[in-house]
This record gives structure tokens, sequence and C-alpha cells, in this order.
């Protein structure tokens, strides 16, 4: 019988999660398909109950309910234990259903092994949502010590600072002053997704060496990362931290750490064209 997998969120249209997914069940000739589950936050007991069921073999997750799904898991595990941030969910063999953060991985894999001296390097995570805490995690194993945060509504800020003790919170009024003071900055926001609005204050005061990084993908390029590039600050989307965060999630389901190919990699960026 046909696996089903999925993906739940809200807005979920933009997600490009089925293709990723579908084309390694097609490369692997796995018989399973992959599909956005669009689901209302009080429908997510009707989806757990299908994972307990088996009538569906894993999901992912997406904002806003990374954390919000925790509550209906057996067990929390890895990177997922750290954060409580979750955005993939399987049925182990114990039948226990069991929740896993590979975002952590995503960032690590696809930027952060990138950055030099990273020890001395200060970042700037923009947002205090679902996945503020990974891009956090992933920050601190890739070495940075010096790392803040900034969200419109600093109480969010200040929960996340109760889980990561070094965390320095600011106020959102600050941050076109104290740019300037960082080498690293994150955009953990929804801000500038495909349809939706963009960021609105002035990144003229950035270091010339800043790397910026936006965990959107669709677009491909926002408003904000086509403005930095041309002012020469290197800047990534957040394509590949999309496909390596699948990778992981692929391997925990079907036990296969599926290839990254020039095929894959072409397809996906049809899609955002």
């Amino acid at each position: 019988m046909k696996k089903k997998y999925g993906i739940i969120g809200n807005p979920i249209k933009h997600s490009l999660s089925p293709v990723l997914h579908n084309y390694w069940f097609r490369k692997y000739e796995i018989d399973a398909n992959y599909s956005i589950i669009d689901v209302k936050e009080s429908e997510i007991s009707v989806i757990i109950k299908k994972l307990k069921n088996e009538d569906i073999s894993g999901i992912n997750i997406t904002l806003p309910y990374k954390q919000k799904i925790v509550p209906h898991l057996s067990r929390l595990v890895n990177d997922a234990l750290i954060t409580s941030s979750v955005n993939t969910v399987y049925l182990n063999e114990k039948k226990l259903l069991i929740g896993e953060n590979t975002d952590v991985f995503g960032l690590q894999a696809a930027y952060l092994k990138e950055v030099d001296n990273s020890s001395k390097k200060k970042a700037l995570v923009v947002g205090a949502g679902g996945v503020s805490p990974s891009v956090i995690l992933a920050l601190q194993k890739s070495g940075v010590k010096d790392i803040s945060i900034i969200n419109r509504t600093k109480e969010k800020c200040i929960f996340l600072k109760k889980k990561f003790n070094n965390l320095k919170v600011l106020n959102w009024e600050e941050l076109e002053e104290k740019i300037k003071n960082y080498d690293i900055i994150i955009n953990a926001t929804s801000l500038g997704l495909k349809n939706g609005q963009d960021f609105e204050f002035n990144f003229d005061k950035t270091k010339e060496n800043l790397i910026y990084i936006d965990t959107i993908y669709n677009p491909l390029e926002t408003k904000t990362l086509r403005y930095l590039k041309e002012k020469n600050i290197k800047v990534f989307n957040g394509l590949n931290m999309f496909i390596y965060q699948g990778q992981k999630s692929f391997y925990l389901w079907n036990k296969i750490n599926p290839e990254i190919d020039n095929d894959l990699l072409d397809l996906l960026s049809s899609k955002l064209k």
C-alpha cells in the first residue's frame, strides 16, 4: 500500500516540500506520496490520530505549528529536545510519536559550516517564532558565542532567553542603530515570504563583510536580499537550508540518505521562477 507523507502549516501553499520528497520517492522507487495538508490549529489532533493509526507515515511541520505540535507527541529527541521546536514527526518501532528537528542540521549544512573564525563573530537573529530556536542552536553548534535576538514582541525573546542563557535581547527600536555591530544576520521571520510583507528598516549601516541569511526560499530573492546584493553583501536565501532539512527528514522516514543532484536543483529552481 502506498505510504502517505505531508506537511502542515499556515500559510502552506508556497511549500515545495511535495516537489522535494516526491522527487526522491521516484528516484529511489519508494511507493509513497507527499502532499500539502492544509489544517487549522484545531485540526492538528486529527492528523495525530492518522499518524498513530499509520494512515500517514510521517509529517513535516512549518510555521506556525513547530511548537504547537509538541504537546501531541510522545517524545522529543536530539535537537528537538533542546529547542522544543519540531519540524519532523514519525512513529517509531514502539509505536511512539517522535518529534525531531532537522532545521538545525539544515542551517549548519547549508551555510554555517562556511563561516570562518565563528567564535569571534557576532550574530543577530531577527524574529522569535517557530524556527528561531533552531537558528540559535545552529549558531551555537557552529561555534558562534555572541548571539543577539530581536523581535517586535519582546516577550517572545525573553522566553527564548530562558532556554538559551547567553542570548542577548534587543529592543526593536534599537535595530537600525545596532545593526552595524553584527557579522551575521539571519532572518527567522516570515517577512519577505511570497505575496507577504518585507522588511521596512534601513540596512545602510551594516558591515561590508556582513553575511545575511534568509530562512525563506519562496521567493528565491526577497526585496531585502536584492537590496543587499546590490550593496555587495554576501547573501544566502533559504533554499539550501530547505533542501538539507528535507534530506534529513527523508532519512529519518526511509533510512536512505537521498542525493541532492542537479536534476533536483533544476526542478526546484523551475518552480520558483
